[in-house]
């Protein structure tokens, strides 16, 4: 399978707890006002590559404690970072994702061409962060672990999931 990216950092301590190889994903929809990744907006510009390949360097990537999806808009090429996610869990590694949808809009399918509900449902699945909403300049702190601006919230998927209402993660 490809996927279309703008870049990798292979040892990135920005994008989620420990140290992470951070995919950030090309083509982005929000076009949120102050981004600090707008090259990233453009379906059409970054380059492609085989997401075995981006697995291959996950694999061979000794330091790392994760998998960071992040953009642009992870979400609008759903089935790379499902696959991508996936290999990730199997390597006994956690995976938070970026995006700039809401949770609630994710598991109700609201507001997105870009996935269906089976898609989201099988996706979260492989997720253990899910940093969610656009950034909002206006809201923006630098205080914040992990985000960008006051609206963003880190959840803890996988008690989300079972419970179903919005678990906060937290840093330990």
């Amino acid at each position: 399978m490809k996927i279309r990216i703008a870049d990798v950092i292979e040892e990135s301590f920005v994008d989620g707890e420990g140290v992470r190889f951070a995919i950030f994903v090309q083509g982005c929809p929000h076009h949120c006002k102050g981004c600090h990744n707008p090259t990233t907006h453009d379906f059409n510009s970054g380059h492609i590559i085989e997401t075995d390949r981006l697995i291959n360097k996950i694999k061979n990537a000794s330091l790392i404690s994760g998998v960071t999806l992040t953009g642009g808009e992870p979400l609008c090429q759903i089935e790379a970072v499902t696959e991508i996610a996936a290999a990730t869990k199997t390597l006994n590694l956690n995976v938070w994702c970026y995006t700039g949808y809401l949770y609630e809009n994710l598991i109700n399918n609201n507001g997105t061409n870009f996935f269906t509900n089976e898609n989201i449902n099988h996706f979260l699945q492989y997720v253990d962060v899910l940093v969610d909403g656009p950034f909002i300049e206006s809201q923006r702190d630098l205080t914040l672990p992990f985000c960008g601006s006051k609206n963003q919230r880190l959840i803890d998927i996988k008690k989300s999931l079972s419970t179903k209402k919005i678990i906060n993660w937290t840093l330990i």
